[in-house]
């Protein structure tokens, strides 16, 4: 597990800005089946990813056009029960990546971008890759 130290800036940056963590697997199941639209962010350590993966997650939900619902987030190798509930439950058939970025309808996985579509990518690409999935999926 990674200290908290090292953790709590890299979650702050995404739960200042509206994200709701999701900690236990309950919490993971109650939230991620409702209704709608919900962006799940599986945050990360990775420099080489995350460093791009919460600036473009972020920058996909300023602004106009469609967002999702709800924005949640949880915390690979320190939220374990909760990622493990998240992969296991909604994000198959997709192995684990963090960081990654899904995006659920009704419960159902619409579109995923895994660790390997976020490396070498800008945040500026990420939040545009994100937005054209919100367009299609979100109200």
């Amino acid at each position: 597990m990674y200290p908290a130290e090292l953790v709590n800036p890299m979650k702050a940056e995404l739960t200042q800005n509206g994200f709701q963590e999701l900690l236990t697997p309950q919490e993971v199941q109650d939230t991620l089946s409702q209704p709608g639209t919900t962006l799940v962010v599986i945050n990360s350590v990775c420099g080489c990813s995350a460093g791009t993966c919460r600036p473009g997650v972020l920058r996909s939900v300023q602004g106009a056009g469609k967002k999702p619902a709800r924005l949640t987030t949880a915390f690979a190798g320190f939220d374990k029960e909760a990622v493990q509930a998240i992969r296991q439950q909604f994000l198959m058939p997709y192995p684990p990546s963090s960081p990654c970025i899904a995006l659920l309808k009704d419960g159902k996985l619409v579109h995923m971008i895994e660790r390997h579509l976020i490396e070498g990518r800008t945040a500026d690409m990420i939040a545009a890759n994100l937005q054209a999935a919100y367009e299609e999926y979100c109200d």
